[in-house]
């Protein structure tokens, strides 16, 4: 049986924990050349036994044009071409309005939008037609939670630039959507929901499905919007948070 991704080089940044990790594990089970980012090159490390296929990691801040460059120059050598781009990493963190402070705007607006947006913008010289652009947004660009309004407008940026790209992208057959997640059991999930009793019971009530996501649930929507299954979806924004902003 023909894998989707065989032999497809596919790039996942922030891709050594959560979402991002279970992505490169399913592309790269389905015959995917796969490349990840991380910051920590000791975490890199590990994780690539975890992923195997011969995955690569490619230490590096998304934020960092020069971290970037080493990415895309290492691609460049090994196969000439991106064929996928999953723009995941990214990074959450709160402050009320009238406590947001200089660094965390800079921070986060850094990471999660100007990251995204050369991640993809360097990426694109070696796309064929027919590739693949999936970044990541959240539910929270679409509602008002309270002190998440930097981490929130980063988030509506990016639907934004998905809207924006495919219209920039029609004519290079290269498709562009965005996978927003809802509350999800990742690593990081789990450790909020230890030390802040209560929470768990009350996304069990948001949710109508009753429950948080697992990380696969949302790794194959992934693969969904990156695979030819796709092929007439672009622009779109597909929530994966068993119905919480829709209902």
């Amino acid at each position: 049986m023909t894998k989707r991704f065989e032999n497809k080089v596919v790039v996942i940044t922030g891709g050594t924990d959560g979402i991002g990790l279970t992505a490169a594990k399913s592309f790269a089970a389905e015959g995917a050349h796969v490349y990840i980012t991380g910051r920590r090159e000791d975490r890199l490390n590990e994780v690539l036994a975890i992923i195997g296929n011969g995955a690569v990691g490619v230490q590096g801040d998304v934020s960092s044009l020069a971290d970037l460059d080493r990415l895309y120059g290492r691609i460049k050598a090994d196969h000439g071409r991106v064929d996928v781009v999953y723009a995941n990493a990214g990074v959450s963190e709160s402050a009320p309005l009238g406590g947001i402070e200089e660094d965390h705007f800079d921070r986060v607006f850094a990471i999660n939008v100007k990251g995204t947006v050369f991640t993809v913008q360097k990426a694109l010289p070696m796309m064929p037609r027919g590739g693949a652009i999936i970044l990541t947004g959240s539910g929270a660009g679409s509602k008002g939670f309270a002190t998440l309004s930097v981490y929130s407008a980063t988030k509506a940026a990016i639907r934004s630039l998905a809207r924006t790209w495919t219209t920039d992208l029609k004519s290079h057959g290269i498709r562009v959507n965005v996978v927003s997640p809802g509350m999800v059991l990742t690593p990081a999930m789990q450790s909020y929901l230890k030390n802040n009793a209560g929470a768990e019971a009350w996304m069990h009530q948001a949710i109508p499905f009753g429950r948080l996501a697992e990380a696969d649930e949302i790794a194959k929507a992934v693969l969904f919007l990156a695979s030819d299954e796709s092929s007439f979806v672009g622009g779109e924004e597909l929530f994966v948070d068993g119905g919480f902003v829709a209902v």
